[in-house]
């Protein structure tokens, strides 16, 4: 058996194979480990170090007055020896206190700084656990270990701070050696790392950069060893607490002609962005000093890098740049840097007389293209400041965004590839947009609606265009031009939003709303339903609407034809509203649309009647879809005011053959039960003080406020739809409603008197108010306050009373249908009876000559009882019955004849011409006979029958 070593002496190791010895070769050359020799001995069996008592070093280096440096470094040297392959974690404790105590020596002796950079070398070394548990048990004491290092950055010494970001560095990198102690074994990497995150070594690192910001070298190990530290997400949060941004950002410009701390400052920023709150770093660097260390790290690199790596960390600083730009406080326009940085985007396309821009040029490299992309979307976070709007103007913005609204010929002045340009096209495009807007006066000098028409036209047109598709912006429209227009359209709309006259007349004068529905139509017929169609069928509606609302020319303009592209948009599937693609804004654009290009123009709302689009507009009110019925009541309520609507809307019948009245109530009833206002089972009226008062009105506390402000019971009219359905019906009549029940007319009782109730309302609001306020009004007006809330108590009692007798009367006319029926049935019964006894009777004298004997004698007698008791004078009596015949029903000369052979009647075709072609075999159909002669034996002469 092996012998066991001591427990402060570390183990030996078994005989190692070849490919251990490399791995541990390799990481000696990593970590400064020692030799291969050094490690080959180590290696071997019964190779044991010499045991070192480290109190005795401790008390060594703390008697300074007895001993002497020689002694106290000669002892730290055999300490250095003695732990070259790693430190247990018992020991931990002991060597830190080794360490402090030759730091500190330092200022006294110079000789210690070699002693303490031997004795930081260790803690780059593995850190050793004898069991399982040790990890835990002295978790403490290697947290203050390495919270040490820390605090010794402020020992004056550059190879002491220089080896302890050595030392930090090795912990983030250490491999886990595959081999086996004796008795200790070496702990994880992530041991090491999850205590360097528990101790604050990170937070201690970013504050100790204020002590070397005069030492570069000093300074690029610590930023090198936070780099580092930065790929753990708590690590990232400690520097966040010593404000690392802000501290990194603002040493962005210090001299460095290696170049790495800029490089590996941005590193880190974008290591804090991705693992920590991106509001709180951009509130850190969003301060002169940072912005203005960005602009200066930007601009050298755009105009002197010239390397690969140059132009990646350009575009890296400017993304940071963006981010920082859109914090509102951010002094872009005070550091100059939005000056600058609309310089460099424009200075292509717009001829530019500024040194800064002299010589530059962008070259056909993915970073410059990316550059150039970057820009264009930095000029739409910088417009979203008013206060850089003059800055765009200056730097003709709009004219270098209008030099890419043009179809796509070349592949740009750029020299990029087809797809490059049309990424960029789309995203100036996009840009231009957002600038419009705001720059009005430059869209017109530029002859914006002229070119935005004509690169519409473009993109309708047949040309021969096949569309990359790949951007962001191109998505959906791969091999067609609908990206372009979609982005075209974007630029179109908030222009005409603006509702500037000038723009709008201009607009109108070139045709834009022919062309637009022409394009509406185009969409609609050859292209499938999807995403972008339908957002670009969408913007058309919208900005149809806003050029032809309030101005009656231009609903001229839009014309029949407008009227027919509308209603087959109205009749959309309304499994499709919910389909993800767009139905319900394509649907409300549609109808804010009808209700802004043909509302108020007598010649189309009578071709939108005859089209029978008010049919088209019912249909979609019984969908009962929440979001559009509101839209659709008010535009039946303008429409109204045409006198042809009532009978069309009478007329309407929908499914079951609902009339538009039932479909009226239903949504009132409908939208009261939502509100929670309470009827009884039958619908009546419960609170005649408050009957159309909902449950959330009811809550509502009433609040004094000005006569200007609305109340709670004035914007409840606003709220919901019951006012648009009062309208509708109060245009229709209350009289003479086609079909209604028992249950509509109750309801139509309340609607009737929906302004009364709705008056009651603010009357009983402002009796409440004055209450609240503690004011009493004179004595008439108070008594014409009361008589006035008596009124309309009266009215409610009054509607409660009429629905009641409306629903006695149904009761009662219900009641007298049922008799009705039950007549009816009775009659039936009594009638089924005596047919049952009639052919009993007929039964009788068929089958007992006795029955038939009586039945014949009950005849004779009735006929006698019939005839006159006094014979008249020359009268003559004729027989009524016919002699020798056994029947007890009138006779006569017509015989019925129920069903004849075919072989006497020739068949159905014995009178046609086809029969008579046949001959016929054994019978057939008869031959026609031209003519013959019958005698009438009761009148001289003959008949001829053809």
């Amino acid at each position: 058996m092996a012998s066991r070593a001591p427990a402060d002496v570390l183990p030996n190791l078994l005989v190692p194979s070849s490919a251990e010895k490399m791995r541990a070769l390799l990481l000696a050359s990593r970590l400064g480990s020692p030799s291969e020799s050094e490690l080959h001995a180590a290696f071997e069996p019964g190779n044991h170090l010499k045991s070192v008592d480290l109190n005795h070093v401790i008390k060594l280096l703390e008697e300074t007055e007895s001993s002497s440096s020689e002694e106290q470094l000669q002892a730290v040297k055999k300490v250095a020896k003695r732990f070259e392959h790693g430190i247990p974690l018992k020991d931990l404790t002991q060597i830190s206190k080794i360490l402090n105590l030759c730091a500190e020596r330092i200022q006294l002796d110079n000789a210690f700084i070699e002693s303490t950079c031997e004795i930081l070398k260790l803690y780059g070394l593995p850190f050793y656990k004898k069991k399982l548990s040790d990890e835990v048990n002295y978790a403490k004491e290697v947290q203050q270990s390495i919270a040490h290092l820390g605090y010794l950055m402020r020992v004056p010494c550059s190879e002491v701070r220089i080896q302890i970001c050595k030392c930090v560095i090795s912990f983030c990198h250490t491999e886990t050696l595959k081999k086996e102690f004796e008795v200790y074994q070496q702990v994880s990497a992530n041991y090491k790392k999850h205590m360097v995150e528990l101790a604050g070594l990170a937070e201690t690192l970013v504050l100790s950069l204020t002590l070397v910001e005069n030492q570069l070298s000093e300074k690029l190990w610590i930023i090198k060893t936070l780099q580092h530290l930065s790929i753990s997400e708590e690590n990232c949060k400690l520097m966040m607490n010593a404000e690392a941004p802000r501290r990194l950002c603002a040493h962005l410009t210090d001299p460095d002609p290696s170049g790495q701390l800029l490089f590996r400052s941005s590193e880190i920023l974008w290591n804090l962005l991705e693992k920590t709150s991106k509001e709180e770093i951009i509130n850190q660097l969003s301060n002169l000093e940072c912005v203005h260390a960005l602009k200066e790290a930007f601009t050298n690199l755009l105009i002197h890098g010239s390397r690969h790596y140059d132009r990646q960390l350009r575009n890296d600083i400017l993304v940071i740049a963006t981010l920082i730009a859109q914090n509102p406080g951010t002094p872009m326009i005070e550091t100059g840097f939005a000056k600058q940085l609309i310089l460099f985007a424009t200075f292509e396309e717009v001829n530019s007389h500024n040194p800064l821009v002299k010589g530059l040029k962008f070259t056909h490299s993915y970073e410059d293209f990316e550059l150039k992309k970057l820009l264009f979307n930095m000029l739409t976070v910088l417009a979203k400041d008013l206060c850089t709007v003059q800055l765009l103007h200056e730097g003709k913005v709009m004219s270098a965004l209008f030099y890419y609204l043009k179809p796509n010929e070349k592949s740009g002045a750029l020299d990029m590839s087809a797809a490059q340009y049309e990424e960029l096209q789309l995203l100036a495009i996009a840009t231009l947009a957002t600038m419009a807007p705001l720059l009005i006066e430059d869209y017109m000098m530029c002859h914006g609606n002229t070119r935005l028409l004509m690169f519409l036209q473009w993109c309708a047109g047949n040309d021969p265009f096949f569309a990359q598709g790949n951007s962001f912006h191109g998505t959906g429209g791969r091999g067609t031009k609908l990206a372009q227009m979609r982005y075209s359209l974007r630029v179109l709309n908030p222009v005409v939003s603006l509702c500037d006259d000038e723009v709008n007349l201009d607009l109108c004068d070139q045709g834009a709303i022919h062309q637009l529905l022409g394009i509406l139509k185009n969409t609609a017929t050859n292209y499938k339903e999807c995403a972008i169609v339908m957002e670009i069928q969408t913007d058309i509606l919208l900005i149809l609407s806003t050029l032809c609302e309030n101005n009656l020319h231009r609903k001229e303009l839009f014309g029949w034809e407008g009227v027919d592209i509308l209603i087959p948009f109205m009749k959309m599937d309304a499994k499709k509203f919910y389909s993800g693609l767009g139905h319900n804004r394509l649907l409300f654009s549609v109808l804010d649309c009808l209700w802004c290009c043909v509302m108020g123009c007598t010649i189309l709302e009578d071709y939108f009647l005859e089209r029978e689009g008010l049919f088209t507009l019912l249909d979609l009110l019984m969908l009962n879809q929440k979001n559009v019925c509101n839209l659709i009541l008010g535009i039946l309520v303008e429409f109204c005011d045409n006198p042809k609507t009532a009978s069309h809307i009478n007329a309407w019948r929908g499914k079951k053959e609902q009339t538009a009245a039932n479909l009226l109530v239903s949504l009132w009833r409908q939208e009261e039960e939502e509100m929670g206002v309470k009827h009884d089972k039958v619908g009546r009226i419960i609170d005649i003080k408050k009957p159309l008062v909902g449950q959330f009105q009811k809550t509502q506390e009433v609040i004094p406020m000005p006569a200007s402000c609305p109340t709670v019971a004035v914007m409840d009219v606003a709220e919901n739809m019951r006012a648009k359905i009062y309208c509708i019906i109060c245009k229709l009549g209350f009289e003479n409603l086609p079909g209604l029940s028992a249950k509509d007319f109750v309801t139509l009782a309340i609607i009737r008197r929906y302004l009364d109730f709705k008056v009651g309302e603010i009357w009983g609001e402002m009796c409440t108010e004055l209450k609240k306020e503690n004011f009493r009004p004179v004595t008439p007006d108070q008594e014409a306050m009361l008589v006035i809330t008596e009124a309309f108590e009266n009215v409610g009692k009054m509607v409660v009373s009429l629905q009641t007798e409306m629903l006695e009367s149904q009761k009662y006319q219900e009641l007298q249908e049922e008799q009705k029926c039950y007549a009816k049935i009775q009659s039936l019964h009594k009638q089924k009876e005596l047919v049952s006894k009639s052919w009993e009777n007929f039964l009788a004298r068929t089958s007992n000559y006795e029955a038939l004997k009586k039945a014949k004698r009950l005849q004779e007698r009735s006929i006698e009882n019939s005839r006159p008791k006094i014979k008249q004078y020359n009268a003559t009596f004729h027989a009524t019955d016919i002699k020798g015949l056994n029947t007890t029903i009138a006779s006569g000369r017509l015989v019925t004849v129920e069903s004849t052979p075919s072989e006497l009647t020739g068949g159905p075709l014995a009178d046609t011409d086809l029969a008579l072609k046949k001959l016929p075999i054994r019978g057939g159909a008869l031959k026609r006979i031209k003519e013959v002669r019958m005698i009438d034996s009761f009148k001289k002469g003959s008949v001829s029958v053809k």
